[in-house]
């Protein structure tokens, strides 16, 4: 009988991150998965990262994943959404060469250390008492283990569904994984339905680019690795287009075949990510829907088309499709479907993702409730870690705060509140101190404490303290060189004129001053490497507003009884998103304090609620 520390059953991005995470801290470490050839998969969109979602990814990285590194080599459309706006809300996004992501990551995996990789279907897990002994593969062979992490995915009793046509399976043409199903339940874990789902697949070369809008990435993209320099692959440009009037009456004729609305799914999909069907439905004033034309690679006749994810049956599928412009006699190699699968709620879980009634079982991934690669492979591997420390004996936990990272975020949310039978989504407006924890400073906040965990190789330690050094002594320099307002005229910059000092830190917390503005004044800066530079802006830049956000955070915690005015309108808050009011709405809040015991009203939120209430009385 085989005998490991830890066991990790699935292969997805959760599982990846697990097993890694896990054979990092030199534990012996399998990775349970049905098909080698599946590890790695993007199995929906060949995009990793997004608004929230790519701070994740850096955080990762920053605590020696290896999901950051993987995007990097296989990208071939890297941007930076929101750059409008300031680095807090900036989301970094990659579209990937799903082969090549794919190859990466199984060639990675081959050759981890610690790590061995078994081809299997788990079928069943056994308990000593209310400790993890040991799992049965393929419902015959036996193998012990210490902790066991399951990161399942989809493949929980999954069903597939295009129209009428329902079909057994965790994605299409892979076996659902019912026994381990039937194994959780046994043991007294109480599970529940979502639904996700994905659109159809298109040849490149049946579709009419011609009168499509066009989109170019970056022109120098930003890596998610900071242990990647630059972006080496081959760009490639992705399309717009739209659907129209006459795809919406399609949609909206065949509600009868429409799973999502005819009662055939009861389960809720993801809010932030609905089904051309819910879209057609929720926003009926909208004349169009925006759809991404994605390459799915350098070498591939496929493009995923962004938006149009769908249930309907193939033939509505066909008719649907080619009213929407540049797809008219476009080829179809796969339709899109809906998925159901079971889930926990996360709410038994230890912010560790340990099960709270068992020793030694924790769960990551959509197994609790999220959806996205990037949030699965957040809680990998922070499950793995921690799995791998009840393997060895030790007191220790791998608990990430949610005023340091966006991982320690989402776990919170996802253990106090739940996921209210919908899908959770990463957003930046869920971290209430989301001006400190950026995209731009996963490292600064988390490899530190990587190192601490011992979760971090030496390659890295030597770069981030290298880094770390610079900035010092970037920031030593700088406070170290005084101006005056008389001074800076002779630099075309016009401040108050009341004749006070500042240092050359102090004046880059002005809006108005860019760093290239600081080399001209004290030339000494530019030997400084660009990644300092750009930390030590970005910082100073959000000085005065992290500053303020302390403030905001203090009065929170000191104003929890605070009454909520009766004729009090959520809808004027900008901040709350439709998902927060309508909760709101329903619950009639008599005070702050209340707010807090409603599922999936983050603190991000109640903050928002209570400055507003705040300014009106001010008024």
């Amino acid at each position: 009988m085989k005998k490991f520390d830890v066991i990790v059953v699935g292969g997805g991005h959760a599982g990846i991150e697990a097993a890694t995470a896990s054979a990092r801290l030199g534990v012996k470490t399998a990775l349970i998965t049905m098909k080698f050839d599946n590890l790695g998969e993007l199995s929906c969109n060949p995009a990793i990262g997004g608004i929230g979602k790519g701070t994740i990814v850096r955080e990762i990285d920053a605590l020696d994943g290896v999901m950051g590194k993987f995007i990097d080599e296989a990208s071939i459309h890297t941007k930076i959404l929101n750059t409008s706006k300031g680095p807090a809300v900036w989301g970094l996004r990659a579209q990937a060469d799903r082969k090549l992501y794919k190859r990466i990551s199984q060639e990675t995996l081959n050759n981890y250390k610690n790590l061995e990789i078994i081809e299997g279907l788990v079928t069943n897990i056994y308990l000593d008492g209310k400790k993890i002994s040991n799992i049965t593969i393929n419902n015959n062979e036996k193998i012990t283990c210490k902790a066991l992490v399951i990161t399942t995915g989809t493949f929980l009793s999954g069903i597939i569904h295009q129209g009428e046509k329902q079909t057994n399976a965790g994605r299409v043409n892979e076996m659902p994984s019912i026994e381990l199903s039937n194994s959780l339940k046994a043991i007294g874990v109480k599970l529940g339905r979502l639904k996700t789902g994905t659109p159809a697949r298109i040849f490149r070369d049946s579709i009419n680019y011609s009168n499509l809008e066009f989109q170019e990435g970056d022109e120098n993209p930003m890596p998610f690795s900071y242990m990647t320099d630059k972006i080496l692959q081959e760009q490639v440009v992705c399309h717009i287009t739209y659907t129209n009037q006459k795809t919406h009456d399609i949609i909206s004729e065949n509600k009868d075949r429409t799973p999502v609305q005819n009662g055939q799914i009861s389960s809720r999909g993801p809010r932030y990510c609905p089904s051309i069907e819910d879209k057609v439905r929720r926003f009926s004033h909208r004349d169009r829907h925006q759809i991404f034309l994605e390459p799915e690679g350098l070498d591939s006749n496929l493009v995923y088309p962004n938006g149009i994810s769908t249930s309907l049956p193939i033939d509505l599928q066909d008719m649907f499709i080619k009213t929407i412009s540049g797809l008219e006699n476009c080829k179809i190699e796969k339709y899109g479907y809906a998925i159901e699968y079971d889930y926990i709620d996360a709410r038994c879980l230890k912010k560790t993702l340990a099960l709270k009634d068992f020793d030694g079982l924790f769960m990551a991934g959509q197994i609790n409730g999220t959806t996205g690669y990037e949030e699965a492979a957040g809680q990998g591997i922070v499950a793995g870690v921690n799995a791998a420390f009840y393997a060895l004996g030790n007191n220790k936990e791998f608990i990430l705060d949610r005023n340091t990272s966006f991982i320690g975020v989402m776990i919170d949310d996802l253990t106090n509140l739940g996921v209210n039978g919908e899908p959770y989504r990463m957003f930046t407006s869920r971290a209430e101190s989301r001006l400190s924890i950026r995209n731009d400073n996963a490292d600064l906040r988390l490899t530190k404490i990587g190192m601490n965990f011992g979760l971090v190789s030496k390659n890295r330690i030597e770069i981030f303290t290298k880094h770390i050094n610079d900035i010092e002594n970037l920031k030593n320099e700088l406070s170290s060189q005084y101006i005056t307002p008389v001074k800076l005229l002779n630099y075309n910059v016009n401040l108050s004129q009341d004749g006070v000092k500042q240092n050359l830190l102090q004046l880059l917390r002005n809006k108005d001053i860019t760093f290239e503005k600081i080399e001209e004044i004290y030339q000494n800066v530019k030997c400084f490497s660009q990644k300092a530079k750009f930390a030590v802006h970005v910082d100073e830049k959000y000085h005065f507003y992290i500053e303020r956000q302390k403030e905001e955070l203090k009065s929170l915690n000191n104003n929890t009884d605070m009454q909520i005015p009766n004729d009090i309108n959520y809808k004027n808050i900008k901040a709350l998103s439709n998902e927060v009011i309508e909760k709101l709405e329903l619950a009639k809040p008599d005070k702050i304090s209340s707010i807090a015991k409603i599922s999936g009203i983050n603190p991000a939120a109640i903050m928002s609620i209570m400055l507003y209430i705040k300014q009106q009385h001010d008024r």
